[in-house]
């Protein structure tokens, strides 16, 4: 962040690029941000419009930023040639689409030549681009996908369909019926994933890098260092407050976790914690900033195109779940700061909550207008839109005021040249988040394209359908041992999948059999899917958040993994939480709402305290084992179950503080 000492994350920058290729790259990243404006808040364009011209602006961006040969790497004359072919890909792939749309509507199903070539070359330029900007485990699905398509007595490649399973099986496809479905239509490359990316997520992500470069960041984690400072681990506590407020800035743990945890892990480390504690606490609360409303790392958009709810509604019940899993957090920080004996940071190295809202109070204003707005069932792209005009009439009316009142009074002279100067600096910082929010972007929307090539091609072979009875066949019926399946096949998607695309893949897939085979209800089948897809983050051996957490903690990567697997255990009990009892997503009578949220927050407390031995004071042994049985009959769908649970967990903890009370 600008403003806070360390310059942002930015996709691409470790690239060697000419000066040339830097000024092409703010070029088209301008353009997009600016075209992605006037869309969202001026002029509404067609769905095919929309999306072929945001996937043109982000693959061109995607391949002046990555290099053939990877980032670091100086582009010879051959690479140079070859990214010069892709990027005339992208145009030839969003420039057909817009120039020939309605001929292409109008022959839909009897596609010519050229439309079967120009579909094919945008396939390659998305599986290309996407290697590039997000890695290459997600070009390879894409391929084993289209590969799947192909295979079958009547497709491209019968031979393959031998080595299929017999419930894998289907007919096979064409060229021309890949194509159509991957490239002409609205199930493939084009579809609901996209159409997200290319709308709300993009203003959100742009509205995330214009608080990010004025300095909206450093606001947030001194308000979390001036709350929680002076308490027992407040530098911990801080950085689980200062993670979740990020994560209504942020789209990506692994950016939490640098820019919070550049500020948090030293103090963490300074004030009693191991290295890789301290990584693994910030990893933790970094990847539940991706499932804290308003924005949830982007899969609030998803979640309501795909359930058709309200983007409000799905904001609404999602906030109780977060809160349970940073409570769990930060439970967890206190217990460690108990056992260990640390205290608070003195006042004098604190920021004053005075202080802080008294310079950086401005920066609620565009998060209340957001808010209201939605409120007012506003398009979430069109809130999008007011947000960041909030956000920059805040920007330019705070420095008006301290340039014409404030710096007189510390004598600074106000003239034409200084008008000037601040003048083209804003100008810097206007131009400099347009470019940083399409940079931020570009990984997103290229996950979102080839998860629709994977869409597609599910859609196609009626692979969602197979793979349900799949599930049916493997857990013989049993919701646990079926959810217990989708946290692994997360985990695996998670080792090359970001959370987006995994959540996509994942949600297509098993989504069908949660809901008509196991009664989970719709909104939180897609709620659980998307809780387990954010696993690859703290869960060894693909801990990334843990691993970025690792490097700047100074700790070994698989330590810090598994620290931060053990403080994030909330991602794996809240969605069973949820499952079994759905009135916390679903609503109900107020009785048994409050009685579900206080088991559930009594249930992770008790599961923290067990797993740590230490809750008032150290815990014995018989009493961490008898708090287990406890836990899981809250889980177990009987009311009396539930109360003795409660109960015996009500009660071990009491005799906990008792204990510690004649200590």
């Amino acid at each position: 962040m600008s403003d806070s000492g360390t310059s942002p994350i930015i996709p691409g920058s470790k690239a060697n690029h000419s000066r040339r290729v830097l000024w092409l790259i703010t070029l088209v990243a301008v353009g997009l941000s600016l075209f992605q404006l006037y869309s969202a808040g001026i002029q509404p364009l067609g769905l095919f419009y929309q999306r072929s011209i945001h996937l043109m602006l982000i693959m061109m961006l995607a391949f002046l930023m990555f290099p053939l040969l990877g980032p670091g790497r100086d582009r010879g004359p051959i690479s140079g040639l070859v990214d010069a072919a892709f990027v005339g890909g992208a145009l030839i792939t969003g420039g057909y689409l817009v120039l020939y749309l309605d001929a292409i509507i109008d022959r839909a199903g009897f596609w010519s030549q050229t439309d079967i070539v120009v579909g094919c070359i945008a396939t390659v330029t998305v599986l290309e681009a996407a290697r590039r900007a997000v890695g290459l485990a997600m070009t390879v699905i894409g391929l084993i996908a289209i590969l799947y398509a192909f295979a079958g007595p009547r497709g491209e490649l019968p031979w393959l369909g031998q080595f299929l399973p017999g419930i894998l099986e289907h007919r096979g496809y064409n060229l021309d019926r890949v194509v159509g479905q991957l490239y002409l239509g609205q199930e493939g490359i084009f579809g609901l994933p996209m159409g997200v990316a290319a709308t709300y997520i993009f203003i959100f992500v742009l509205f995330g890098a214009f608080l990010e470069i004025t300095g909206a960041g450093k606001f947030f984690i001194d308000l979390a260092y001036a709350a929680t400072g002076r308490q027992r681990g407040g530098p911990a506590k801080a950085a689980v407050i200062a993670s979740a407020g990020m994560g209504s800035i942020s789209g990506s743990a692994i950016a939490n976790v640098v820019t919070t945890g550049a500020f948090t892990i030293p103090l963490m480390k300074r004030l009693g914690f191991k290295p890789a504690q301290a990584g693994g606490i910030e990893a933790a609360a970094s990847t539940g900033g991706q499932i804290m409303p308003p924005l949830m790392g982007a899969g609030a958009f998803l979640i309501a195109e795909y359930t058709r709810m309200p983007y409000l509604e799905v904001v609404k019940v999602s906030i109780l779940p977060a809160v349970m899993y940073f409570a769990t957090v930060y439970l967890f920080v206190h217990i460690i700061a108990l056992k260990q004996g640390m205290q608070g940071m003195a006042r004098s190295e604190l920021p004053q909550m005075r202080d802080v809202m008294g310079a950086g109070w401005h920066f609620l204003l565009p998060l209340a207008v957001l808010v209201w707005l939605l409120v007012m069932n506003m398009s979430p792209m069109r809130v999008g839109y007011y947000a960041i005009l909030t956000m920059l009439a805040v920007a330019v009316l705070r420095f008006a005021v301290w340039f014409l009142f404030i710096a007189p009074r510390e004598g600074q002279k106000v003239t034409g040249d200084t008008l000037r100067e601040a003048l083209k600096a804003g100008l810097v910082k206007l131009v400099g988040g347009l470019e940083l929010g399409a940079r931020n972007a570009v990984a997103v929307s290229m996950a979102c394209a080839v998860a629709g090539v994977i869409v597609g091609v599910v859609g196609l072979t009626g692979l969602g359908l197979k793979f349900s009875s799949m599930m049916m066949a493997f857990s013989g019926g049993n919701l646990l041992l079926a959810l217990v399946m989708v946290l692994l096949a997360s985990l695996v998607l998670g080792m090359g999948l970001p959370v987006t695309a995994s959540y996509i893949v994942l949600i297509v897939l098993v989504g069908p059999a949660l809901t008509a085979e196991f009664g989970v209800p719709l909104l939180i089948a897609h709620l659980v899917v998307f809780w387990y897809s954010q696993d690859s983050n703290v869960t060894p051996p693909i801990a990334l958040a843990g691993f970025a957490g690792a490097a700047i903690a100074g700790a070994k990567p698989m330590d810090t993994g598994f620290q931060a697997w053990k403080f994030a255990k909330g991602l794996y009990l809240i969605p069973l939480f949820m499952v079994y009892n759905p009135e916390i997503i679903m609503g109900g009578p107020w009785p048994l709402l409050v009685w579900t949220a206080f088991t559930g927050f009594l249930a992770l407390g008790a599961f923290a305290a067990a797993l740590e031995g230490y809750l008032f004071t150290r815990m014995a042994w018989p009493m961490r084992l008898l708090l287990l049985p406890a836990i899981v009959g809250v889980f177990y769908p009987s009311l009396s179950v539930e109360i003795a649970g409660a109960a015996a967990m009500v009660l071990i903890l009491a005799g906990n503080w008792m204990v510690s009370r004649r200590h």
